[in-house]
């Protein structure tokens, strides 16, 4: 790879995020998100997280803000990214399937008002699928984070917010930069400061 190459990767990702800014849907719905996710807060219930590799990594990066910090020092938020119990997941998926191994966790903790932020670049993946359809049938509210078709996904969420991209790990830096927008946006509201 050459130093082009590079710049190119960089404008690649750079021209993503300026469709993002210039999408007055987009924006809008990620403001809905930022509200969902203050009331849920405000009603002491709690955000859980699911994804696949990569957007595994950012389910956990984006949980973690809220149960540690983002900007400011303040209490904990619940969130929890459903993957990190790896003994939940081996046993489950031994005995069962990994189509259903989020579905089982969502079964077990989310409750009315919680708040399900599903992250598949596809808006396909199975397992993905069915933790959003056992979310909806216990009246957590459900956040897709994809890619530009939002794939099966799109017709299932609550709240679609898709990147405008078909390349994977364009995408997931969108991911991470929405979750922070956010986090952001959380704090300040549930703690009455901002940076």
């Amino acid at each position: 790879m050459d130093q082009n190459s590079i710049r190119n990767i960089i404008l690649e990702s750079v021209q993503v995020k300026q469709r993002l800014l210039e999408d007055s849907n987009l924006i809008q719905i990620i403001d809905k998100v930022n509200e969902v996710c203050i009331h849920a807060f405000q009603k002491d219930r709690k955000l859980l997280f699911c994804g696949n590799g990569g957007s595994a990594a950012d389910a956990q990066h984006l949980a973690t803000e809220f149960t540690g910090r983002f900007y400011l020092n303040r209490a904990p938020l619940y969130a929890d990214a459903l993957h990190t119990d790896s003994s939940f997941i081996t046993a489950f998926t031994n005995d069962y399937s990994f189509d259903d191994v989020f579905a089982r966790q969502v079964q077990a903790k989310g409750r009315a008002g919680d708040v399900l932020i599903a992250i598949s670049t596809s808006g396909n993946s199975k397992n993905i699928i069915k933790a959003v359809e056992q979310a909806k049938s216990q009246g957590v509210i459900t956040i897709g984070m994809t890619g530009e078709t939002g794939g099966v996904m799109a017709t299932l969420v609550d709240h679609l917010i898709n990147v405008p991209s078909h390349i994977t790990p364009r995408i997931q830096e969108s991911h991470i930069m929405i979750g922070h927008i956010i986090c952001e946006a959380v704090e300040a509201a549930i703690f009455g400061q901002s940076t």
